[in-house]
């Protein structure tokens, strides 16, 4: 049998058709060259049977091009080499990042890039995806600020953050919300598209925008040097209301879906809050504290120190993920934890693999995201509407004004240091909108919000005025009211051990007064600490070391590896002068003489005893707990614990001056002159610790 194929170009080849022993087998040979690269490739199962004199092979394929093979990873890689060379460039130009910050250039290159693609024909691709930004560009940035988090600014500012957390979110949400549906009810007579928006989703479209954006604020007030204060406490803001937005996010997006709200509702995402909160900060505490157990044993593999520290904290940010709890505040909480314990476990080169890949990693994150950013503005679905767009960016700047003059009245009643008014306004000016409120505008469905498309172009339109407007005119402002700026001191083993001193003498002050603060607090949870966890956590004799030799001991590495990073490991030996020259200059001394030392006497075991039981006896036990007092309320409670033990002492203190007085009443003039060189193993000791009745000299 003879098949002709039909050839576009070339010989016409001919299939010969081969019968053999089997007739159920049957085997093609080509004859001739052929072009047809799908006909050989249909044929390639059959090419390693090919027999006879008149075979021949295909050429090998010099060069081919398989785009799709490699499309994803190139494309990924691709981003990052534009977002790197962007970041260095900008660098490279000071006059420029003098005046524009590096989180609106990265957004105008993004505008650039995304413009060059629509004008070349091509779609924009979904570049700023939410999983992508969830899952992938936002737990670097947070992991990094999490784990290099000052906790002792933190700590000590807590109860402000927390107020301009929850209470300033939640006040901006319901004040942009509801003002929002009132205007959309404005003129009815003259119908729009405003008159379509219900209650529900203005407050939905209030809680994204309300909240916040931790990447904004770091890409501008690491720029701007502003104090330690004012940067935790926006900084902490920015972190701490990610629980506040997820909430509301969920909660008015199933209020949308459902129709109707009840009171039961309402309770239920009270609660809500709490679970979200507290659930995200305890899933991110048992990350930390299993990444830091896992360090205990990594001391014959330290090339795999620096994974643990990358994968625990990723899996408490997708646990927390699954159960729709903070991951924010899951990262914030494995990284405070881990700290301290991985720190004492790990090499040093282990310590600075983390600390520098976290950097770079978030530093190419933050410059994804800003750039995605301006490519999704081109790309992404608008609709305009000049009212609802004015009023929302105009909402923004009152609500957070009169949130952060209204809590700060109230804050600066309980606070030490008082937030003056130029830290009222940079706070207030402060409040940046990011990426974040992008991508969960983003996750909303079309069906229950058909307005979906006005929110993300209103999103979009807050994001640019407050990274532009603000962020370009904040440090500016900052310069023109003289606000303090941060000071690059290095500590010191001298603050250091000032700082503990403190800290115990405040602790000693709360156990008198019987005002427990944070200070005994702290106090207690450094003794636990050191008791019990730092045995669990910390391998070997670090866990027994005191927290100042531990500082010590790094303070030491680090001024080492400075010196060495400076060169002047390097020009140390010739600077100094050898010993041998200094030998041959110099005669030999006779070393002095050591000074007698003075030895204390050694105290027999039972009158140490005896001076033991007379200071447990007379001396106050500071650790009771007391009712506090002031200077006008100095009146003794009957019925208060260990009063009547003072009545006892004050009777037998009465009792003792009463005999003191007698004995010296008897005695006379001579016996008093003669009474030069006491014999003290006689006289009560009591005597000595107690104060004796005045006598006259008759």
């Amino acid at each position: 049998v003879r098949v002709k194929l039909a050839e576009p170009t070339g010989e016409v080849s001919w299939l010969t058709h081969v019968t053999l022993r089997s007739c159920k087998q049957l085997y093609f040979l080509v004859l001739a060259h052929s072009p047809d690269t799908s006909h050989q490739t249909n044929l390639g199962d059959h090419q390693g049977t090919h027999t006879g004199p008149n075979s021949t092979k295909k050429p090998f394929p010099v060069l081919a091009v398989e785009y799709d093979r490699v499309q994803i990873p190139f494309e990924i890689s691709l981003w990052v080499l534009l977002a790197s060379l962007m970041k260095l460039g900008f660098h490279l130009i000071p006059r420029l990042s003098s005046i524009v910050p590096e989180s609106c250039l990265l957004i105008v290159v993004g505008l650039l890039v995304g413009g060059l693609i629509k004008l070349a024909g091509e779609e924009v691709p979904p570049v700023l995806d939410s999983r992508l930004f969830f899952l992938c560009l936002l737990p670097p940035i947070i992991l990094d600020a999490g784990y290099f988090l000052p906790i002792r600014p933190f700590m000590e500012n807590l109860g402000t953050i927390l107020m301009f957390a929850v209470v300033g979110t939640l006040w901006n949400a319901f004040f942009i919300g509801g003002v929002l549906y009132g205007v959309a009810q404005i003129q009815p007579a003259n119908p729009s598209d405003l008159h379509q928006l219900e209650l529900l989703p203005c407050l939905l479209f209030g809680s994204i925008i309300s909240a916040v954006d931790p990447v904004a604020v770091l890409a501008v007030f690491e720029e701007i040097h502003i104090n330690e204060l004012l940067h935790i406490l926006v900084f902490g803001e920015s972190l701490l209301n990610d629980a506040v937005t997820v909430v509301l996010y969920h909660l008015f997006e199933e209020y949308a879906g459902v129709g109707t709200v009840t009171l039961l509702d309402g309770v239920l995402g009270v609660i809500s809050f709490f679970v979200v909160a507290l659930g995200g900060v305890l899933v991110g505490a048992i990350y930390g504290i299993l990444a830091a157990f896992t360090s205990r044993f990594t001391s014959h593999t330290r090339v795999i120190e620096p994974l643990f520290v990358f994968v625990y904290s990723y899996m408490a940010y997708l646990s927390a993920e699954i159960f729709h709890l903070s991951g924010i505040m899951a990262l914030i909480a494995c990284g405070a934890v881990m700290r301290p314990y991985v720190e004492a476990n790990i090499s040093h080169k282990s310590h600075t693999t983390i600390k520098y890949f976290l950097k770079m990693w978030s530093s190419v994150s933050e410059t994804l995201i800003f750039i995605f950013l301006g490519v999704a503005t081109v790309d992404g679905p608008h609709a305009w509407n000049w009212t609802f767009v004015t009023v929302t960016v105009i909402l923004c700047l009152v609500a957070r004004v009169i949130g952060v003059v209204g809590l700060t009245y109230v804050i600066n009643k309980f606070r030490i240091v008082k937030l003056t008014t130029k830290d009222q306004f940079i706070i207030a000016y402060g409040g940046l909108r990011g990426a974040i409120a992008f991508s969960l505008g983003f996750l909303l469905n079309q069906d229950h919000f058909p307005m979906r498309k006005m929110f993300l172009t209103a999103i979009i339109t807050v994001i640019f005025f407050t990274v532009f407007v603000q962020g370009m005119t904040i440090k500016p402002l900052v310069e023109l009211l003289a606000v303090k700026k941060k000071q690059e001191a290095k500590r010191s083993i001298n603050e250091e051990i000032h700082t503990q001193f403190l800290d115990h003498l405040l602790t000693g002050i709360e156990d008198i007064c019987g005002h427990y603060g944070h200070h005994h607090w702290k106090d207690k949870l450094n003794r636990f600490n050191k008791k019990y966890v730092k045995k669990c956590l910390i391998a070997g004799e670090r866990s027994k070391e005191p927290q100042l030799i531990a500082f010590y001991h790094k303070m030491e590495m680090k001024q080492a590896i400075e010196l060495v990073e400076s060169g002047g490991g390097v020009k140390l030996p010739s600077a100094m002068p050898s010993t041998v020259s200094m030998q041959n200059i110099q005669p030999k001394k006779p070393p002095p003489a050591k000074p007698v030392e003075r030895v204390l006497p050694q105290l027999p075991k039972g009158r140490e005893e005896e001076i033991r039981k007379i200071l447990r006896s007379n001396l106050q036990r500071t650790r009771q707990r007391l009712r506090s007092y002031n200077r006008h309320t100095l009146v003794a409670d009957p019925y208060e614990d260990g009063f009547s033990d003072l009545l006892i002492k004050k009777q037998r203190m009465v009792e003792l001056e009463k005999k003191v007085s007698d004995a010296l009443l008897v005695s006379t003039k001579e016996d008093i002159l003669s009474f030069s060189e006491p014999d003290w193993h006689q006289v009560n000791t009591s005597v000595v610790v107690l104060p004796c009745a005045p006598v006259s000299r008759s």
